[in-house]
C-alpha cells in the first residue's frame, strides 16, 4: 500500500481553516482506521480527526497551535512498523518543498517582504500574511501587534481586530516629484500652515500590577476568542440600547397549563425561548432592516432569518447556535431546535456550520435571575435581544368596571444596535413590536 497523505477535512460550508489544538498519535505509532489522530478547532467548535485507513504514523507535517488551510495535507500515513529510508527520504523531501514553496512565494506590501518568520522569531501564517498583503499591513506593523496565539503568534482574529483601528499611519506619502509645484511652494506668511495630521493613538490596555497573593490564569482559546470578538464589535458599532417592559401573563399561564400534554406528546420540553424566538421572527418580518449587516457603506438585507441563541457552557464560556430560518418552523419545530442545539453545545457536539450564519442573536438573561442587560452586537450582525427574567408585579387593569390592581407577569426587553444603521426610530419600534407579540399572545392556542 502507498502511503496516504492526510488531509485536513472540510468542517463547514464557510470554514477555510483550523488550527491544530492538540496530536493524540506520534510520529511512529501504530492507527487503525477510524481511530482519532489529531484535534482540531475552528472558531468555537472542537472536534476530532480520525485516520482514513489503518497504518503507521510516519510524518507530522504541522505542530499543535499551527492554523492549517483546509485540503491542506497535515500527515502522512504508511503501512509498515517503520518507515524504511527511501519512505524517509521522501517525506523529508516533502516538508522541503513545502518550505521552499513558502519561501520563494513569500508576500510582499508596498514592496516589503512579509516573512514567514520575522528577524524578532515571530510566525506568521499564510492566512496572516495574505491578510497582510490585502490590507497593506507592514512587516513593522505586524511586529508590534500583541499576538494572542500560541507563544505570542498573531492570529487571524488578532489582525482583524487591529485593521479597523489602524486608521490611515501605515499609507506611504506620494513621492514629491509627483506633486505639482504650485503645492510645494513655501507658503506666504499670512497664511496658516495647515498642521500634520497626527498619527492615530494607538489604544494601549492598562498596565495590571499583580500582588504576592494573586492568581494568574491563563484564558483558555474559547474566551480569548470571545475577548477578541466583543472588543472588535464594541470598536466597529456604536451601541445603543432601548428597552420596554412586556406584560406577558397570558404567554406565561398558557404555557404553565399545556407544557405537561405538550412533553408527553412530543417528548420535549416546552420553554420560553422558542415562544421568544417566534416573535422576534414574526418582528423581523415586520422590519426587515433590522435583519441585515453593514460592508462599509453597503448595507446587505438578509434574506434569511437565521436567529442564534446565546447558550452558556459548563466552562463558563459563551456559545451562539444559530436556528436558520426560524420563521418557518411552527413552535414544535423551533422547541425541537432549541432543545437540539442547547444540548448538544453544552457537551461540545456542535457542528461548525451551526454556529454561522446568524442573522439576529437573543440573549436570555433571565436564566441568571438577571432582569435586563445591555448586550454587545454580534458581528457581523446589527441588532441583539436580551430577555431578562419574569417576575410577579401588580399592575393597574383597566376594566368595564374601572380600574383594578392585579397581579401580573412581567418582564423587561432590552435591545442593542448598531447606530449606524438602525436608529431610534426602527429600534425601539422594533423592540416594542416584540413586545405586542409577548403581550398578545392568544392563551387558548393549541399546539
Amino acid at each position: 500500500m502507498a502511503n496516504i497523505e492526510m488531509i485536513m477535512p472540510k468542517m463547514g460550508e464557510s470554514v477555510a481553516e483550523a488550527t491544530i489544538i492538540k496530536w493524540t498519535k506520534n510520529e511512529g505509532d501504530r492507527i487503525e482506521a477510524d481511530e482519532t489522530v489529531l484535534e482540531i478547532a475552528t472558531d468555537k467548535v472542537d472536534t476530532e480527526v480520525p485516520s482514513p485507513v489503518a497504518g503507521i504514523l510516519i510524518k507530522r507535517l504541522f505542530n499543535e497551535g499551527d492554523v492549517v488551510q483546509v485540503g491542506k495535507v497535515i500527515a502522512i500515513i504508511g503501512n509498515e512498523a517503520v518507515a524504511s529510508p527511501a519512505t524517509a527520504v521522501e517525506v523529508k523531501a516533502v516538508a522541503a518543498v513545502e518550505e521552499t514553496v513558502v519561501t520563494a512565494t513569500a508576500l510582499t506590501t508596498n514592496n516589503e517582504a512579509i516573512t514567514k518568520t520575522s528577524e524578532s522569531g515571530k510566525f506568521y501564517s499564510p492566512l496572516v500574511r495574505t491578510i497582510a498583503k490585502e490590507e497593506g499591513v507592514s512587516m513593522a506593523e505586524l511586529e508590534a501587534l500583541a499576538g494572542t496565539g500560541k507563544d505570542g503568534r498573531v492570529t487571524k482574529n488578532d489582525i482583524l481586530a487591529y485593521l479597523p483601528n489602524r486608521g490611515t499611519g501605515a499609507t506611504k506619502a506620494a513621492p514629491v516629484a509627483n506633486i505639482p509645484a504650485m503645492l510645494i511652494e513655501p507658503p506666504k506668511q499670512t497664511e496658516k500652515v495647515a498642521a500634520t495630521p497626527a498619527a492615530p493613538q494607538v489604544i494601549q490596555p492598562p498596565v495590571v500590577s499583580v500582588s504576592g497573593g494573586d492568581e494568574i490564569v491563563e484564558m483558555d482559546r474559547m474566551r480569548k476568542l470571545i475577548a477578541d470578538h466583543m472588543v472588535m464589535s464594541k470598536h466597529v458599532s456604536p451601541h445603543v440600547t432601548s428597552f420596554v417592559e412586556a406584560d406577558v401573563t397570558n404567554l406565561v399561564l398558557w404555557r404553565e397549563k399545556v407544557k405537561g400534554d405538550f412533553e408527553k406528546r412530543e417528548k420535549e420540553k416546552l420553554t420560553f425561548t422558542p415562544i421568544f424566538i417566534e416573535a422576534v421572527a414574526k418582528a423581523i418580518k415586520d422590519f426587515p432592516m433590522v435583519n441585515v449587516s453593514v460592508d462599509g457603506t453597503k448595507i446587505i438585507i438578509r434574506k434569511n432569518i437565521n436567529i442564534g441563541m446565546a447558550t452558556a457552557l459548563p466552562s463558563g464560556n459563551l456559545i451562539v447556535p444559530v436556528i436558520r430560518n426560524a420563521d418557518q418552523k411552527n413552535l414544535v419545530g423551533l422547541t425541537k431546535s432549541v432543545n437540539d442545539l442547547s444540548g448538544r453545545a453544552r457537551i461540545g457536539k456542535l457542528l461548525p456550520d451551526e454556529i454561522q450564519g446568524g442573522t439576529f442573536t437573543i440573549s436570555n438573561v433571565g436564566t441568571f435571575g438577571n432582569v435586563m442587560g445591555t448586550p454587545i452586537i454580534n458581528q457581523p450582525q446589527v441588532a441583539i435581544l436580551a430577555v431578562g427574567a419574569i417576575r410577579k408585579k401588580p399592575a393597574v387593569l383597566e376594566t368595564p368596571q374601572g380600574d383594578v390592581i392585579a397581579i401580573r407577569h412581567f418582564m423587561f426587553l432590552s435591545l442593542s444596535y448598531d447606530h449606524r444603521v438602525v436608529d431610534g426610530s426602527l429600534g425601539g419600534s422594533f423592540l416594542r413590536r416584540i413586545g405586542d407579540y409577548l403581550e398578545k399572545f392568544d392563551g387558548g392556542r393549541e399546539v
